[in-house]
């Protein structure tokens, strides 16, 4: 479930259970290392309180334990101004130093450790942190122990903090940085003026329009690798699968990060694809915020085609018996995403029938309500 701190919103990425094999792990490997001697663990404050309380009570053999305290997080950002807060009270000369940090990013923190060390004549100096960032580390020391290693982004929990909140938290929680998005679904049977209706949208809304049709197009005329590889099954008349598709539409969302939100034009069409784009907007901190479906009566679909048919030049807007298997295909289709998205209380049906504007209207009160 996500939280709020202050704010921002953050989403449960690493568990309790988790963190605790990790501690476990460094603690079985630096007693490998180390076997009978009596080391001297050193916590970084604030965020190591709840890392060395749990580490210690690990550990097997005798220890001591002591603190230091730095600081250099403002916000979500880490500084190079590092303040020393509380120094070593110990004389620790001949001993071997283990510095146990609740997390490494850029490294800065590192560099005031190794000045704190520098005259104390330690046997030796070792660096254990239950979270790695390596994207984010920017220094040559060496790191002896690693709990997990963990992309680059911020997170609170487990003694990190936002702001002074979110120290308390059992497990790690990461912030979500696309938290505003409307990102819609739109399904509508031939005739109905999905196209027409989606470059409204995404002007008005400033979304953008992915269509899966087009994206395919794209990258089969510019022979991507996405492209080649989807050719290569549609030349042999089987199906592209869901994973290519879905990294086409990553690619695509990737172009647009900073857009707020997408129109999703002819995908998902089944459970399984739903649930990868699903997952696809999850890994973008963000979501599906609903199916809109343009609710038109049979009738009205052919009539319109069979209108469209006579300047369109597509033989499937000229022959009714085509186009009504057509709109039978599409109910058939969207019948299973209808009953997906209902089922949490994202479906939307919109009546497709009136003028351009009414229906731009009806669509645009379900979005305003989003």
């Amino acid at each position: 479930m996500e939280i709020k701190l202050h704010d921002k919103y953050f989403k449960p990425f690493i568990s309790a259970q988790e963190i605790d094999r990790a501690i476990e792990h460094m603690v079985n490997n630096i007693y490998q290392d180390i076997g009978d001697e009596i080391p001297v663990f050193v916590g970084v404050l604030n965020g190591s309180f709840m890392l060395v309380s749990d580490f210690v009570k690990k550990y097997p053999k005798p220890c001591e334990v002591t603190f230091i305290k730095l600081a250099s997080y403002e916000g979500v950002k880490s500084t190079e101004d590092i303040q020393r807060l509380i120094g070593l009270t110990q004389d620790l000369k001949g001993r071997t130093v283990i510095v146990l940090e609740d997390i490494i990013d850029t490294g800065n923190t590192l560099s005031e450790i190794y000045r704190i060390f520098k005259n104390e004549e330690v046997k030796s100096l070792k660096i254990a942190t239950l979270f790695y960032k390596p994207d984010a580390y920017k220094k040559d020391y060496k790191l002896h122990y690693v709990g997990m290693e963990i992309p680059n982004k911020f997170i609170v929990g487990y003694g990190l903090d936002y702001d002074g909140l979110g120290r308390n938290l059992p497990e790690i929680y990461q912030i979500k940085e696309t938290q505003h998005m409307t990102n819609l679904v739109l399904f509508g049977p031939p005739g109905a003026g999905k196209g027409t209706q989606a470059n409204f949208l995404k002007e008005k809304y400033n979304l953008v329009h992915i269509s899966t049709g087009d994206v395919f197009r794209f990258n089969i005329k510019n022979e991507t690798a996405l492209g080649m590889l989807a050719k290569s099954y549609m030349d042999k008349g089987d199906l592209v699968p869901d994973q290519v598709t879905i990294d086409m539409l990553n690619a695509e969302v990737e172009k647009n990060a900073d857009a707020n939100g997408f129109i999703f034009d002819g995908f998902p069409r089944t459970n399984a694809q739903a649930d990868a784009l699903g997952r696809l907007m999850e890994s973008k901190d963000s979501s599906i915020s609903a199916m809109i479906a343009l609710e038109v009566e049979d009738d009205v679909l052919v009539k319109r085609l069979l209108e469209r048919g006579k300047t369109s030049g597509r033989p499937d807007d000229a022959d009714e018996s085509i186009i009504r298997n057509r709109i039978t295909e599409y109910y058939n289709k969207t019948a299973i995403l209808k009953d997906y998205y209902s089922a949490q209380g994202k479906y939307y049906g919109v009546d497709g029938v009136g003028s351009i504007k009414e229906i731009t209207e009806r669509l645009s009160a379900v979005i305003d309500k989003l």
